[in-house]
C-alpha cells in the first residue's frame, strides 16, 4: 500500500472506505508502521478498522498484546487478554456459518478440491484463533504461577493442533494448484498456445495464508527444539514436536510472505541468530555462526525499515558479537533516541549500552545505564539493581554500591525467577559486610561470563580482567576465580592455560557451598575443550555427562543443560554413535 493511501486510512478521513482497502494489505502496512517507530499510529489504524474484519481485529489485539508485554502493567495485561478473547470470539462466531455453507456445497455435490473464498476465510479464522491462544498462553505464563503454567500448556496444545492441521491443509491445496497449473500448461503446449496460466486470486491468498500459519508453526518448532532435555518429557506429553530446521525454514517462508506477520517472522529470525544461538552456544565454540544470516536479513530489509529502532537494535547486536563495540554503542544509542514512544525498546537499548560499557570495562557508564533501568523499568528491578551495585562498586564508589546491594533485597519479588534468585543471593553477603572494589570487579566479570559476553571482549580488556582475577586471594572466591580465568584464557586462545584453570575450579569443594554452579559449569567448559582433540574426545564426553548427571539445584541449571545437550548432539553428527 502506498504511503498516501495508508496515511488517509489511518487519519479517520472518509475519503477511503473500508471496501476500498484490502484488509491483508492494510494489516501488513499497520505492522510495518509499528516497526518503523509508529507504535501510536499503528494502534490508531488497527483500532479504527478492528470491526471490519477478523484480520484487523487481530492486528488491534496484537498491538494491545505487544503493549502489555512491553510494560507488564496489570491493567494493560488484562486489556490485552480481553482484546484477544474478543478477536477469538469474533472468529469463532462466524465459524458455524462457514461450516454450514461447506456442508450445503457437499450436499449439492460441488467439487470440494478447488479452494474457494470460503475456504480461505475459514483457514484465516482458524489461524487467528491459534495465534490468539498462543498470546493468551504467554500472558498466562507471565503470572509465574503453577496453575497458570498448566493452563498455558493446554492452551498451547490446542493452538498447536490448529497450526498443524491448517499447515497440512494449505500445503495440500497448494500442491493441488501446482498440479492443475502444470496440466493447464501442458494442454497449452499441446495446442501450440503460448498462453501462460495466470496466478489465481485464491492461489495468492493461499500463499499468504501459508505465510500466516508458518509463523506460529515455525516458532513452535524452533522454541520447543531448545527446551532443556529434563522438560522434554512434559512437552512430548502435550504433543509438541521440536524440529529446529523445520522451524527456521517455516519462519523464513513467513518472513518472505505478504502476510501481516512477515515482519514479525523477520524479527524472530534476527532474535534467533543474534541472541539465542550465541547465548545457548548452539554452534559450539564458534560464536560467529549465524551472523552472516542475520546481516543478510538486515540488508534485504534496510529499505523497508530505514529508521526502525528494533532493526537498529539487532544491528547493534551483530556489531557487539563481532567485537565492534564502538559501532554497537552508536547503533544502540541511535535506536534509543528513535524509540520515543516505545519505552520497553528504550529499555533493551539501555541494557545493551550497559553491557557494551561493561565489556569495555567502562563501569561508570555501565552503572548509569543499569541505574536508569532500575528506576524506570517495572521488570527485573532486582537484577538491574544488582548490576548497578556491582558496576558502581567496580568504580570505587563503595558506600553507594553497598546501599544498592541492600536495595536488591527489597526489590526481590519473583522467587521462582532464576535471575532474581541469583541477584538476591549474590547481594546478600554485602548487606552485612562492605564490598571491596576488587570483589565488585569480579562480580561484573562473573556476569559477563554467565551471559557469554566474554567472547565479545577485546584481547586488551581480557588481559585486564585476567589481572583483576589473579589479584583475588579470598578463599571463598577461589573457585569462581579459577572458572573465570579458565574462560578468559579460552577466549584468548590459550587452551592449555584454560584447561588447567578449569581443572582447578572442578577440584574446589568450597564452590559447592557458595557457588554451586561453578563445578558443573567448569566440567562443561573443560569437556568442550577436550572434545576438540581426538585423543581427549572420550574424556570430554565423560565430563559433559558428569556435568549433566552429577549436579543439581544450582544457578542457571536449565541454561547449562541446553548447552550440554547441544554439544552432545553436535558430536553425534560428527561422530555417529
Amino acid at each position: 500500500m502506498d504511503r498516501k493511501r495508508l496515511e488517509t486510512a489511518g487519519s479517520g478521513s472518509a475519503a477511503t472506505s473500508p471496501q476500498q482497502l484490502d484488509d491483508s494489505e492494510l494489516a501488513l502496512a499497520g505492522i510495518n508502521m509499528l516497526l518503523n517507530n509508529g507504535f501510536r499510529e499503528s494502534d490508531q489504524l488497527f483500532k479504527k478498522y478492528r470491526n471490519n474484519s477478523p484480520l484487523m481485529s487481530f492486528g488491534a489485539s496484537f498491538v494491545s498484546f505487544l503493549n502489555a508485554m512491553m510494560t507488564f502493567e496489570d491493567e494493560k495485561m488484562q486489556l490485552a487478554c480481553d482484546d484477544l478473547k474478543s478477536t477469538e470470539k469474533l472468529c469463532e462466531s462466524n465459524e458455524a456459518g462457514v461450516i454450514e455453507t461447506i456442508r450445503n456445497k457437499i450436499k449439492k455435490n460441488v467439487d470440494m478440491q478447488r479452494p474457494t473464498a470460503l475456504d480461505v476465510d475459514r483457514l484465516q479464522r482458524q489461524i487467528i484463533i491459534a495465534d490468539c491462544q498462543v498470546y493468551l498462553a504467554v500472558l498466562s505464563f507471565v503470572k509465574q504461577e503453577l496453575s497458570a503454567y498448566i493452563k498455558g500448556g493446554w492452551i498451547l496444545r490446542k493452538a498447536w493442533k490448529i497450526y498443524n492441521k491448517c499447515y497440512a491443509e494449505i500445503d495440500a491445496l497448494q500442491l493441488l494448484h501446482k498440479k492443475e497449473r502444470s496440466q493447464e500448461s501442458l494442454r497449452s503446449d499441446q495446442a501450440n498456445d503460448n498462453h501462460i496460466p495466470a496466478v489465481s486470486l485464491h492461489e495468492e491468498s493461499l500463499s499468504r495464508l501459508k505465510g500466516a500459519v508458518s509463523f506460529g508453526y515455525g516458532l513452535f518448532h524452533l522454541c520447543i527444539s531448545m527446551v532443556p532435555p529434563n522438560l522434554l518429557k512434559i512437552i512430548n506429553l502435550l504433543g509438541f514436536p521440536g524440529d529446529r530446521l523445520q522451524g527456521l525454514s517455516s519462519l523464513m517462508y513467513a518472513s518472505e510472505s505478504k502476510d501481516m506477520k512477515a515482519p514479525l517472522a523477520t524479527l524472530a529470525l534476527l532474535w534467533y541468530h543474534t541472541v539465542v544461538r550465541p547465548f545457548f552456544a548452539l554452534d559450539g565454540m564458534d560464536a560467529q555462526v549465524g551472523l552472516r544470516e542475520a546481516k543478510e536479513i538486515l540488508q534485504t530489509k534496510e529499505a523497508i525499515y530505514p529508521d526502525s529502532s528494533l532493526f537498529l537494535f539487532f544491528k547493534g547486536r551483530i556489531q557487539r558479537l563481532e567485537c565492534k563495540i564502538n559501532s554497537a554503542l552508536t547503533s544502540f544509542q541511535t535506536a534509543l533516541e528513535l524509540a520515543i514512544d516505545q519505552r520497553e525498546i528504550q529499555h533493551i537499548c539501555l541494557y545493551e549500552i550497559g553491557w557494551c560499557s561493561m565489556i569495555e570495562m567502562n563501569f561508570k557508564d555501565a552503572y548509569k545505564s543499569f541505574a536508569r533501568l532500575k528506576n524506570e523499568s517495572r521488570w527485573s528491578q532486582c537484577y538491574y539493581a544488582y548490576l548497578t551495585a556491582a558496576c558502581q562498586g567496580a568504580t570505587g564508589e563503595i558506600d553507594k554500591s553497598q546501599e544498592v546491594f541492600i536495595e536488591v533485597q527489597k526489590l526481590f519479588k519473583r522467587k521462582n525467577n532464576q535471575i532474581e534468585q541469583f541477584s538476591f543471593r549474590k547481594a546478600e553477603r554485602f548487606q552485612k559486610e562492605k564490598p571491596t572494589k576488587d570483589l565488585c570487579v569480579l562480580a561484573a566479570i562473573e556476569v559477563l561470563y554467565l551471559w557469554k559476553a566474554l567472547a565479545n571482549c577485546s584481547p586488551s580488556n581480557l588481559q585486564r580482567m585476567n589481572q583483576a582475577c589473579q589479584e583475588m586471594h579470598e578463599p571463598l572466591t577461589i573457585g569462581l576465580k579459577h572458572l573465570l580465568l579458565g574462560a578468559i584464557h579460552k577466549c584468548l586462545g590459550n587452551s592449555d592455560g584454560a584447561i588447567q584453570f578449569f581443572q582447578l575450579a572442578i577440584k574446589d569443594e568450597l564452590s559447592r557451598q557458595n557457588n554451586a554452579y561453578i563445578q558443573p559449569y567448569a566440567c562443561y567448559e573443560l569437556g568442550c575443550l577436550l572434545l576438540e582433540t581426538p585423543e581427549t574426545l572420550d574424556k570430554g564426553k565423560t565430563l559433559l555427562y558428569q556435568a549433566k548427571e552429577e549436579f543439581a539445584g544450582y544457578d542457571f541449571e536449565n541454561r547449562l543443560h541446553v548447552r550440554i545437550h547441544t554439544a552432545l548432539a553436535s558430536l553425534k553428527e560428527v561422530v555417529p554413535q
